[in-house]
């Protein structure tokens, strides 16, 4: 005589229950476009006040740049560059010939001259027209860095009071002007303050604050 083994159901005719299993089930029903739409315009009025802000920071900080005297963080709107980049030895003589104290970089290729870059275009802007910032390549013109003989670059001089000077009694072309100046290592910090603090206390002149 045969056996059944417990718990063996009795197979039912597929189909018989699906109307009652569907009824039953856990599962949502999908949502409606009203349902789904509604996210989607919450999302929308938060990027618009994310927008918002951002338009109101920028503004922040545009203000702040354009007063904060020495702002160091964010690049200034500094306007066209006021670097004059050496391009001979006869340029630079006419550039001490203006009159204005002169603040020649010499610089290499290194990391470090980025930075002194930044802050030579912020300087030069503060600065203009009453100080004049040249920035010296030295790898394209060795012979007029060499001149200075300093052995680490980059480093910074400032050139001023230009003077003719007398021929004390020697035929010359009367074509070359020669002229004396005084040349001063900058050593106070790489930045706008630095520059300011070491003009005044060499008594040069300084533009008025804006």
């Amino acid at each position: 005589m045969r056996k059944r083994c417990k718990g063996k159901r009795r197979q039912e005719r597929p189909g018989r229950d699906l109307p009652s299993q569907q009824h039953h089930s856990s599962r949502p029903p999908p949502p409606s476009w009203r349902q789904a739409f509604l996210p989607t315009t919450r999302k929308r009025e938060e990027m618009t006040a994310e927008e918002g802000d951002k338009s109101f920071l920028e503004r922040m900080l545009s203000h702040l740049r354009s007063t904060s005297k020495y702002y160091t963080g964010y690049p200034k709107d500094l306007g066209p560059s006021r670097i004059v980049h050496f391009t001979s030895e006869r340029h630079f003589v006419q550039l001490l010939h203006e009159g204005s104290p002169v603040v020649v970089a010499f610089t290499i290729r290194c990391p470090y001259t980025k930075h002194l870059d930044q802050v030579l275009e912020e300087a030069a802007a503060e600065f203009y027209p009453h100080f004049k910032f040249v920035r010296v390549e030295c790898p394209k013109y060795p012979a007029f860095c060499l001149t200075r003989q300093r052995n680490e670059y980059p480093f910074i001089e400032i050139f001023y009071s230009p003077e003719q000077a007398t021929n004390q009694g020697k035929v010359v072309d009367p074509n070359i002007t020669k002229y004396s100046v005084k040349v001063l290592p900058f050593n106070y910090d790489v930045s706008v303050y630095g520059f300011r603090e070491f003009f005044k206390r060499h008594g040069m002149n300084l533009p008025e604050t804006k």
